[in-house]
């Protein structure tokens, strides 16, 4: 049995696909399921013990609660640029088989498979192949990570179009960092991008306090698991 799996990918940069991912695995996790992750392409790394580390990847395990394996990370690049530009000032190729070869072996050990994207869908990866062509080499479906704020529909409309001309099957939006008290573009933006995309809102992750990106993280799920709709955006996403 292989998992099931999904790929995360966002409008842009910053709009908070680690977060929402790691949310994901950890609902999944206590629920009860083994979960995978894998952040095939990291731009960006920090180095700690003289060893590269994907800190957004770290942020999966844990959501997660397993330890990184080499697989759950094929390409760690330093520098904070797209990942081609990166790999090319290290003399590094990004080759679309490592990724497979690895996802399919985490595929294996796992329920529960969630890969996060670098970016947004055209983010360019290497001699022409983007993002998105990593999604559909993998043969998985996406699921879109949007912001609430004024722009969004814009972003999200745009994400999912271009999503389904390269051929992907988009399971649905998450509208992340909801604030409890929406002003009126927040407001509007789930039902638009609902009703103009075409593509199934799968929920709202709420904006939570926290020390930390885990705090963060733990928040954001004690929360969605009190709502019955995460039951519903579970199954969607994965069925």
């Amino acid at each position: 049995m292989m998992a099931k799996a999904i790929f995360i990918t966002g409008t842009d940069t910053g709009v908070g696909k680690s977060i929402a991912s790691a949310s994901i695995a950890l609902l999944l996790k206590r629920q009860g399921h083994k979960v995978g992750v894998m952040k095939p392409v990291t731009s960006g790394c920090i180095m700690r013990d003289g060893e590269r580390v994907s800190e957004d990847a770290e942020l999966l395990a844990f959501g997660a609660g397993i330890e990184l394996t080499p697989d759950s990370t094929p390409f760690l690049l330093m520098a904070p640029l797209a990942p081609s530009i990166s790999a090319e000032q290290e003399g590094v190729r990004i080759d679309f088989g490592v990724i497979k070869d690895a996802y399919q072996r985490l595929a294996a050990q796992y329920d529960y498979l969630i890969v996060e994207g670098a970016g947004g869908l055209m983010v360019p990866l290497a001699g022409g192949l983007l993002i998105a062509d990593l999604a559909v080499n993998l043969g998985l479906p996406i699921a879109v990570v949007a912001r609430p704020n004024l722009g969004t529909v814009n972003h999200t409309l745009l994400t999912t179009f271009t999503a389904r001309q390269m051929g992907l099957e988009v399971k649905g939006v998450i509208v992340n960092r909801y604030p409890d008290h929406p002003d009126a573009a927040c407001a509007y933006a789930p039902h638009l991008i609902s009703s103009l995309s075409g593509a199934l809102l799968l929920g709202s992750f709420p904006e939570v306090p926290g020390e930390d990106d885990r705090a963060r993280v733990t928040a954001v799920v004690d929360r969605l698991e009190r709502e019955p709709e995460t039951a519903i955006m579970l199954r969607e996403m994965f069925g």
